[in-house]
């Protein structure tokens, strides 16, 4: 039986204990790069972790610590990369949301008066609730006083109107409502219809 070829793997205790003894080093190199202690402990710590699985395939003349600054380097490298892709999402976001034009009064309007007659569909305590809390104003608290119900039965209560209402857009409408359309116009399987006026 030969014995294992010692110069292709350090004794991997020793490696760890010299990155280990760095710590400090290779946290200052971090936080020089990404400006946040913080950050570089959450990056330093992810590194040790996936880090020291790997010192095995080390050979000996490479130093553990020169193969550990790589390491942190790409760390950053990957991070500075996942920020810059969440940035673009995010301003993709905002230029989505910016350029969808904001419903005229009339609309809005047309749009209310019939979600207004769905709701006459509905249960009167879910009707009730849904025109003095989202119509009218009133606090929860304040129409659950005005109901004469406790404060958490009211805001089950306006839950359940607000699902129940949804439920019956979503049938009087369709699509449009999963959607966003705003043409208040179409007729569902209701019949249900009203143009603007």
């Amino acid at each position: 039986m030969t014995e294992p070829d010692r110069d292709l793997a350090p004794e991997t205790p020793a490696a760890a204990a010299r990155l280990v003894a760095n710590h400090r080093r290779f946290l200052a190199f971090l936080q020089a790069r990404v400006g946040s202690r913080a950050l570089a402990e959450d990056i330093l710590q992810e590194a040790f972790v996936r880090g020291l699985g790997k010192l095995d395939g080390l050979r000996d003349e490479e130093s553990a610590v020169a193969w550990f600054y790589r390491v942190l380097r790409n760390a950053v490298i990957d991070h500075q990369r996942r920020d810059a892709a969440a940035s673009r999402r995010l301003d993709a976001l905002a230029a989505e949301l910016g350029a969808r034009p904001e419903p005229d009064s009339e609309t809005r309007g047309a749009v209310c008066r019939c979600v207004g007659d769905l709701a006459d569909n509905l249960k009167p305590e879910y009707a009730e609730a849904l025109r003095r809390i989202e119509l009218d104003g009133l606090a929860v608290k304040d129409y659950a006083a005005e109901a004469g119900i406790t404060a958490g039965n009211a805001a089950v209560r306006v839950f359940r109107a607000r699902e129940a209402l949804r439920n019956q857009v979503m049938r009087s409408c369709g699509t449009c409502a999963e959607h966003g359309c705003l043409d208040c116009t179409c007729a569902g399987p209701c019949g249900h219809s009203r143009p603007p006026t």
